[in-house]
């Protein structure tokens, strides 16, 4: 059997609205003296803290359970009534100084929200900057009138056997080049560019600035120090021109290097059929390996070195169907002869082979030779600069 007593809901009532007035005085305080005014906050709550000391919780408790008020009794033997309040004065002080720290700290919070979000925008905009000269710097767009020199160390004799104008072309094939197949007398308009890498694993001499660990002989198949990132490198300078570049940085000659050419006009056929272009450039290494420090080289400004570019137009001496290859010899000497008058030197003597090289699958179709095996990548880098400059004023 227990005891149930009722307490009188009227004066715990009256503590509870006493302490939600003395709150909301705390919170309007702030708006009115600010969080600097802590000591102007606590006298303007200080009679409040008085009224409800004298209707406080424990004082509804006692009065209406009498055991407990003697248990409350007990606790403070050897003190007063006044003793008791003043205890109850200090948990509603208590009270108070904790929404007062609340209240600070919240502001303290936002303060510091404030000054993190500041600091953040800071950084995103000195990482924007960063960015911006980063661009800068890897998509620097080619100036013109410079002047230009072979500075080829040790070179190889070049040979040719036809000439048009300042243009050079090495004729490896029976036919006999007429003026009218030289004439470039054609107007390219197609804005598409396919760009891909029958040997895509072709490297270049290792440098401080892109070292590499070869998986053959000036091979890798880290596709960031190889003819694929001169691909990269042509495609993004290109776009700085606003055309619509396809770049295929599929292996073709890996993990087999034979059907190298079969894989690559794969590749090639599937673009086109959703990227129609008459422009089709399969990007190499000069593939000289009698001498692995040659290295075609031409100074452009007071600073740039370039490695020389070869074009490599195929035809279809060698039996294979190819109605095309005159219109491709027609834009090699076309890009050429332009670039013999912007920057004489960048190119080599055109190579036209008997071969076809995948070259049917477009009007103006080539193999580009850039740089050779003394070259470094980022002279062959460089090099793209000035061709996509050359290739923006042909087309």
């Amino acid at each position: 059997m227990f005891n149930v007593t009722v307490l009188k809901m009227k004066d715990i009532m009256k503590f509870f609205i006493g302490l939600i007035f003395l709150l909301i005085i705390i919170y309007i305080s702030k708006y009115f003296y600010g969080e600097n005014n802590k000591e102007k906050i606590a006298d303007g709550v200080k009679n409040g803290i008085k009224i409800i000391a004298k209707t406080n919780m424990l004082g509804c408790i006692d009065t209406t359970v009498p055991t407990i008020s003697t248990i409350n009794k007990e606790n403070v033997k050897e003190g007063t009534e006044e003793d008791r309040y003043k205890s109850q004065d200090n948990i509603l002080e208590q009270i108070l100084k904790t929404e007062i720290s609340s209240i600070s700290g919240l502001e303290e919070i936002e303060k510091r929200a404030e000054k993190e979000n500041a600091e953040q925008l800071a950084n995103e905009d000195k990482s924007a900057q960063n960015q911006e000269q980063q661009n800068e710097e890897q998509i620097q767009m080619a100036q013109t009138g410079l002047p230009t020199q072979v500075i080829t160390n040790n070179p190889i004799q070049e040979s040719y056997n036809v000439e048009y104008g300042k243009v050079k072309i090495k004729n490896q094939t029976g036919y006999e080049l007429t003026q009218e197949m030289l004439t470039p007398d054609i107007t390219v308009e197609n804005k598409n560019v396919i760009l891909f890498h029958t040997h895509s694993c072709e490297s270049y001499t290792s440098s401080e600035k892109y070292p590499y660990t070869p998986t053959g002989n000036f091979r890798t198949t880290d596709l960031n120090y190889t003819v694929t990132r001169v691909g990269t490198e042509l495609e993004n300078q290109l776009k700085q021109y606003n055309y619509n570049v396809i770049h295929s940085t599929d292996y073709h000659d890996y993990p087999a290097y034979n059907g190298s050419y079969t894989r690559s006009l794969a590749t090639v056929e599937n673009i086109l059929k959703t990227t129609p272009s008459d422009i089709i450039i399969d990007v190499h290494r000069d593939a000289v390996g009698a001498r692995s420090d040659y290295a075609p080289t031409v100074k452009i400004g007071e600073v740039d070195e370039a490695a020389q570019i070869m074009f490599v137009i195929g035809t279809n001496a060698g039996g294979l169907w190819h109605p095309n290859w005159n219109q491709n010899l027609k834009f090699a000497i076309k890009v050429q002869e332009k670039a013999e008058e912007m920057y004489p030197g960048l190119f080599k003597p055109i190579m036209l082979t008997e071969s076809r090289y995948n070259q049917h699958t477009g009007k103006y179709a080539s193999i580009i030779e850039v740089g050779a095996t003394g070259n470094t990548l980022e002279q062959c880098l460089t090099s793209m600069k000035y061709l996509a400059r050359v290739m923006n004023e042909v087309m």
